[in-house]
This record gives structure tokens, C-alpha cells and sequence, in this order.
């Protein structure tokens, strides 16, 4: 499932990290969680990301097992890409990451 090349941390916060732990996947994956995007899709929701990064991150994702890509044979190609049920289990992370983040954007608030 996982990249072949890379060592296994024995450490489980690590292992996650190493799988998720850069901004642009964090972001792809919370926009792949509410359902099916295309790569232009993507593009757009991921502010600031790069094509070539973009790619790079959604091919680092699937050979991980994070993500599939479907490709429709038409011109020109539409390629979609969907999380997998072990991208998906990263749900309560991602919830736990929102409630984080809007309790301190709070606690910024109430300082001002």
C-alpha cells in the first residue's frame, strides 16, 4: 500500500505525518471529503498550490493508498481523482483539525 521505498516509522504519529503531514495533502484530502473532484477541481480549491506540486502530492497519495485516480478515455482526458476508505478514515483528524482551528481563531478573537 504504501510507498515502497520509504521505511515504516515504528512510531504511529510519524507514520501518519509521513503520509499527511505537508499542507498541500492536509488540503487536498479536506476537499476530497466531500466526494469525487477532477484534477481542475482541485486546482482551484487549493489555493496557492502549483500544477506540478499538485501532481506530484496526488501521485504521492495513491501509491500510498490515500487516494485513486480514474482516467475517462476522452479528449481531451478527464481524470478524477477519490479518496479510498483508508484516505476517508482520516475523517475525525480532519474534524479534530476544524474544531482546533476554529477554537483558537476564537481565542485570537477575544485577545483583540
Amino acid at each position: 500500500m504504501m510507498n515502497s521505498e520509504r521505511k515504516i516509522p515504528d512510531c504511529p504519529v510519524e507514520l501518519t505525518l509521513q503520509l499527511i503531514g505537508d499542507k498541500w495533502k492536509v488540503l487536498i484530502i479536506r476537499d476530497l471529503m466531500t466526494g469525487t473532484k477532477r484534477f481542475s477541481e482541485l486546482m482551484k480549491s487549493v489555493t496557492g498550490i502549483t500544477q506540478k506540486v499538485l501532481t506530484s502530492h496526488l501521485r504521492s497519495m495513491e501509491a500510498d493508498g490515500l487516494l485513486t485516480r480514474k482516467v475517462y478515455p476522452e479528449v481531451p482526458p478527464r481524470v478524477e481523482y477519490t479518496l479510498t476508505e483508508t484516505g476517508f478514515s482520516l475523517k475525525p483528524i480532519m474534524d479534530s483539525m476544524v474544531a482546533w482551528g476554529n477554537g483558537y481563531r476564537e481565542q485570537l478573537n477575544q485577545e483583540d
